[in-house]
C-alpha cells in the first residue's frame, strides 16, 4: 500500500533503498535515541530493511520533491499493542530533516489509515526519557499520556531505560479532526 501526503509519499522499504537508509540511520543521533544501534554499513541496512523494515504497515517516508526516504514510520504489534484492534506508532527520521513537520505530517496520515482502514481501537505510541523531538510530535499528534515505566527494557540496546507511554484512541482521533479537519496543529 502507498500512503500519501503534501509533501510526503509512504511506501513500502525495499532493499534499493539501503544506501539511503544508511546514510540517515548511521547518524549517531537517530536511532539511540530510539533503542536501536547505529547502523554500520549499508549492508547492514540492507539486512535491517529485509528483517525488520519490510513488514506489514512499516514505510518508507519519501520525500515527495527527491522521491528518497529520508525515515520511516509503522504501525506495529507488540507488547504494548496485543490486541487485534490496536498498534504502537513508531517512527524515526533522518537529522537532515529534523524541525521541518515531516513526521508529524506522515503520523497524521498513519493515523487516518490507521482509524479509517485499518479500523483500529487504539493507537499507542511511546518514548524513551530525554527523546524531546519525539515527546513533541506525540503532544502536537493529540496522544494523551498514560504512565512511564522507570525500567523499560531496551533489547536492541542492552540496556533499560525510562519510558513514557501515550494512547490516541478512535473516539479522541476523530473528536480532534471534528475540531481541527486540517489535522494541522503547531
Amino acid at each position: 500500500m502507498i500512503l500519501e501526503t503534501e509533501r510526503l509519499i509512504l511506501r513500502p522499504w525495499e532493499e534499493t533503498d539501503a544506501e539511503e537508509c544508511y546514510k540517515y540511520a548511521k547518524d549517531p543521533r537517530v536511532g539511540p535515541i530510539a533503542g536501536w544501534p547505529v547502523h554500520t554499513s549499508a549492508e547492514e541496512s540492507r539486512r535491517v530493511i529485509r528483517e525488520v523494515l519490510a513488514v506489514p504497515e512499516t514505510y518508507a517516508v519519501v520525500l515527495r520533491e527527491t522521491g528518497l526516504p529520508i525515515g520511516s514510520i509503522g504501525l506495529h504489534s507488540n507488547d504494548l499493542a496485543e490486541k487485534e484492534d490496536e498498534r504502537e506508532l513508531g517512527y524515526w527520521l533522518g537529522v537532515p530533516y529534523w524541525g521541518r513537520g515531516l513526521i508529524p505530517e506522515a503520523a497524521r496520515e498513519m493515523l487516518r489509515h490507521a482509524f479509517e482502514d485499518l479500523r483500529l481501537a487504539r493507537v499507542w505510541c511511546a518514548y524513551y526519557d530525554g527523546n524531546e523531538r519525539s515527546k513533541r510530535v506525540q503532544e502536537k499528534l493529540g496522544f494523551r499520556y498514560q504512565w512511564t515505566t522507570e525500567n523499560a527494557p531496551v533489547p536492541q540496546m542492552g540496556e533499560t531505560r525510562k519510558g513514557h507511554v501515550n494512547l490516541m484512541t478512535k473516539e479522541q482521533w476523530e473528536a480532534a479532526r471534528r475540531t481541527d479537519p486540517g489535522g494541522k496543529k503547531a
